[in-house]
């Protein structure tokens, strides 16, 4: 069903992509390059004793092969897991099986679960992957990894968007992956990008402008980031839970119900959520409707985890 639809601003495109190459590739120097198909993005260091792959988007798949191939002769030596959402990672069994596989112990965990007969579907089917290594070098808080006299520092701040979810620096470049956490240009996928823990999603924003960045992988869209970027997102977000608890403390539950005069439970509760998550999305909307792109299309959904989250979080 089609809807009218708030125009795309012109700062949520990133550089285009050649439908005949698949993919983009950019050089943020050090060896370091940043390679996107528009939707997805992965990020990869080229050193003199091999390339440190970070993640492998099943939608990149091969391209990124081809990226790699275009800057170096190196193999892949090194593969870092951002998290273990298959979408991301999905695509690593392209990857040499000698490599070293480096992940957060919380992704070890997801992945073992992932992997029993109990599932209706291999882990990844959906998202075009296939099986995934098993990491065989993991951390729990922080871990550096140096590779050719060049390096990347890992660390774990808790479940920004699952738990496993960690930040990637590459100091020496002053850039910092952390992925599907910030969308430069655009809303957050739609969940508040599905997290599964909505005071860590808010909380992630401050901990990614403790560092000291230029630049910023987050995994999504056709993009890098700026710093700025990941203050507007954080703006926006801090708008939307003022905005839900305002609205929290305004609508009166019993008042919604007794307009309805049943004794349906799940009625009362579905019409009061839905009456408050539709006002928090209208007070957001008349700031944030054309700044950020298909902020009409996702603020909703964002505005009920918010509001859920602030009920019992």
């Amino acid at each position: 069903m089609a809807f009218a639809q708030e125009p795309i601003p012109d700062a949520a495109w990133g550089p285009p992509v050649d439908p005949a190459v698949g993919y983009y590739i950019g050089d943020l120097g050090g060896g370091l390059y940043w390679v996107t198909d528009g939707i997805y993005q992965a990020m990869f260091l080229v050193t003199s004793e091999g390339v440190v792959a970070v993640d492998a988007p099943p939608t990149l798949g091969a391209n990124y092969l081809a990226a790699i191939a275009s800057v170096t002769d190196q193999p892949v030596t090194h593969v870092i897991y951002s998290h273990s959402h298959a979408d991301h990672i999905a695509a690593a069994g392209m990857f040499p099986a000698d490599a070293t596989y480096i992940a957060h112990k919380d992704v070890v965990a997801h992945m073992q679960d992932a992997a029993t007969d109990a599932r209706p579907a291999p882990f990844g089917v959906f998202v075009g992957g296939g099986p995934i290594p098993a990491p065989t070098g993991t951390f729990a808080e922080s871990y550096t990894l140096t590779v050719g006299g060049k390096s990347l520092e890992l660390a774990y701040k808790g479940p920004a968007h699952e738990p496993g979810n960690i930040f990637i620096y590459a100091p020496a470049q002053k850039v910092l992956m952390l992925v599907d956490v910030v969308f430069p240009g655009w809303t957050p996928f739609r969940g508040l990008a599905e997290a599964e823990n909505t005071p860590a999603y808010m909380r992630a924003h401050d901990q990614i402008l403790e560092y000291d960045f230029e630049t910023f992988i987050g995994g999504h869209v056709g993009r890098l980031s700026t710093r700025a970027d990941v203050e507007t997102q954080r703006e926006y977000m801090i708008d939307m839970a003022t905005n839900a608890a305002t609205v929290l403390q305004t609508v009166d539950f019993n008042a919604v119900a007794a307009e309805l005069m049943t004794n349906n439970l799940w009625l009362m509760f579905d019409t009061y959520l839905d009456q408050v998550a539709q006002m928090c999305t209208e007070t957001t909307l008349t700031k944030w409707a054309t700044r950020l792109a298909a902020a009409d299309v996702f603020t909703s959904g964002h505005c009920m985890c918010l509001v859920m989250s602030l009920r019992i979080d």
